[in-house]
């Protein structure tokens, strides 16, 4: 598997990476903070940033698509959302986050609000990532 993160900053990667055997099933993580990252690493096209903002479902969806095509992984999980305290809007308010998983089944995006600090929305980010990323791959948790 492969990540593609923006508001966790790699925390979804440390929690594979925690885990003794991960090297037999994690591939690599891409930290893409910037909308730069997003376009140079994984490929997502700077249009649709423009149109859509970069934390919205489409944006998930080509950096989760974008993750499996510049790696060797079969599945990956992305993640771009508001952690605040600031940068929230009316229509993003901080705690929003777009996921978007690319498996061997299709690609699959979802949003979420979370409630917090930007401690709290991270760590629930990390939690809906993987959690919803076994769902799909119908492995047990």
């Amino acid at each position: 598997m492969a990540t593609a993160e923006s508001c966790t900053g790699g925390l979804i990667a440390a929690a594979c990476t925690d885990l003794a055997g991960s090297s037999n099933w994690f591939e690599r993580g891409f930290v893409t903070y910037s909308n730069a990252a997003k376009t140079e690493l994984l490929d997502v096209d700077p249009e649709l940033i423009e149109r859509h903002g970069a934390v919205s479902e489409e944006v998930a969806r080509a950096m989760a698509q974008g993750a499996v095509a510049r790696s060797h992984a079969q599945a990956a999980v992305a993640v771009t959302g508001v952690a605040g305290p600031g940068g929230g809007s009316a229509d993003k308010p901080v705690g929003t986050v777009w996921f978007g998983w690319a498996t061997p089944g299709g690609t699959v995006t979802e949003m979420k609000r979370f409630d917090g600090d930007r401690a709290s929305v991270r760590q629930a980010t990390v939690i809906h990532a993987l959690a919803r990323l076994l769902e799909l791959l119908a492995l047990p948790a």
